[in-house]
């Protein structure tokens, strides 16, 4: 599976840069160029959509390999597709609202979701039960894009996070891999520093962004807290952030997490990571990530759940998307809008052709029928995602608006202690503060 998130990363730039740029952090990918999206739909016979989405030539095809059986099955139905980088995508995707030209089917960012549905800009979907079935999907899965009771979108596909191990150097320092179902953050401190002290501090046990968002959320919820409520406010208390800073300052003291400005230039691919490169042994990934990073780190990872979901308040890790479709409520078509959502999502066909390209698909009965034809890993991520919906899970709500100055200011803070120039407890309050500044309380 390749990863391609909600998140802003181009080639060419260091991790730190794209955090900054993109406001959302956990689930990096690199994009080559895309065509741009814009204009007015071309003339011609019949109804014409308009599909936009973030991503790069390979996902293009798969996608038009999709589009052509539902074109196949629907005549007089064309759809005319436009991708984009995900760094621009955002931006582009805002001035063609603005300009009152809003295509019909779009790939919708988790953190642009409010936004645009606070202004009516969106279809609610629950409005139109009778064209789009919903019943395949988990409730996590189901109520992703949910605002006011109403929905405003449905995955293009499932993931989540979780941490993998490299095998080969465990087995070469003589450290056992961690219980994926019973470790503690206390136990990933401990199997850090072993590696750490095993390799002649040659590798560092684990390392991660502090600052990505989606496992500072885990860390959160684990504390009985959550980092956006469900009305829309900043949930982490002060003590989490403090306890969240201080946990890796203590693996960095003890050598099992790398020194301050270890990620500042390292590419944004699986190729380009620390965990290929042999420099780390372990590291948090998005889970529709594995086949790359696996590839890339030489094809002995073992996919762990994240630490502490069976030994603290309650589980911290959840279904998530790493995009949604949804509809313009000023589409044209908004009928055959929904035909085409429909298809993709509850299609076999169409799933077989895109693949896991956007995640795991989220009818869990088509995820399970395409899953013999894929690749292993790819089958892994996908049992994986099975078992956490058949889970209790805490659910995931929408990001508020300013939640992208949220993680920016996030990633600064997250910096300022990494290299000692703010204490944990300092860069706690100013976190909060400016927070809930940015969210208007």
């Amino acid at each position: 599976m390749t990863d391609r998130p909600a998140r802003g990363i181009r080639a060419g730039l260091s991790r730190r840069d794209i955090m900054r740029m993109a406001g959302l952090t956990g689930l990096g990918f690199g994009l080559s160029a895309c065509r741009g999206f814009g204009g007015d739909d071309a003339e011609g016979d019949g109804i014409q959509l308009n599909m936009v989405w973030w991503g790069d030539a390979s996902r293009a095809e798969k996608t038009q390999a999709a589009l052509d059986a539902f074109q196949a099955k629907n005549p007089g139905i064309t759809v005319r597709t436009e991708y984009q980088d995900s760094g621009p995508y955002k931006d582009k995707l805002a001035t063609r609202f603005a300009a009152g030209d809003p295509p019909d089917l779009m790939a919708m960012r988790m953190d642009s979701l409010r936004e645009y549905a606070d202004r009516g800009a969106l279809l609610d979907l629950n409005e139109h039960a009778d064209l789009i079935d919903v019943s395949g999907l988990s409730d996590n899965a189901r109520t992703l894009a949910t605002v006011d009771g109403k929905n405003y979108g449905i995955p293009s596909g499932l993931n989540s996070i979780g941490f993998v191990v490299n095998k080969t150097l465990t087995d070469k320092f003589g450290v056992e891999v961690p219980d994926g179902d019973t470790w503690s953050w206390e136990d990933l401190a401990a199997f850090s520093r072993e590696i750490g002290r095993a390799s002649g501090g040659e590798v560092y046990g684990t390392g991660f962004e502090p600052a990505t968002l989606a496992n500072v959320i885990v860390f959160t919820r684990q504390r009985g807290e959550d980092f956006y409520t469900a009305e829309g406010s900043l949930g982490i208390s002060e003590a989490t952030v403090v306890e969240w800073f201080e946990m890796i300052e203590a693996m960095r003291s003890a050598g099992g997490f790398p020194p301050a400005g270890f990620f500042e230039n390292v590419g944004s691919s699986p190729d380009q990571s620390y965990l290929a490169k042999g420099k780390l042994a372990s590291q948090i990934i998005p889970t529709n990530n594995l086949l790359g990073y696996n590839a890339a780190a030489g094809g002995d990872l073992v996919l762990l759940r994240m630490p502490g979901e069976t030994t603290e308040t309650r589980r911290g890790q959840s279904i998530d998307t790493p995009a949604l479709w949804s509809i313009a409520s000023q589409s044209k078509h908004p009928t055959e809008a929904l035909k085409l959502l429909d298809f993709l999502i509850n299609d076999v066909e169409a799933s077989k052709a895109t693949g896991t390209t956007r995640g795991v698909p989220a009818n869990g009965k088509v995820a399970e029928e395409i899953k013999p034809a894929l690749a292993p890993d790819d089958q892994l991520a996908t049992d994986y995602l099975t078992g956490l919906q058949g889970e209790q899970l805490p659910p995931s709500f929408v990001y508020p608006p300013g939640s992208s100055t949220i993680a920016s200011t996030l990633a600064t803070i997250a910096t300022e202690v990494e290299f000692k120039r703010q204490s944990p407890r300092d860069a706690a309050k100013e976190f909060l503060e400016a927070g809930r500044k940015a969210l208007g309380a």
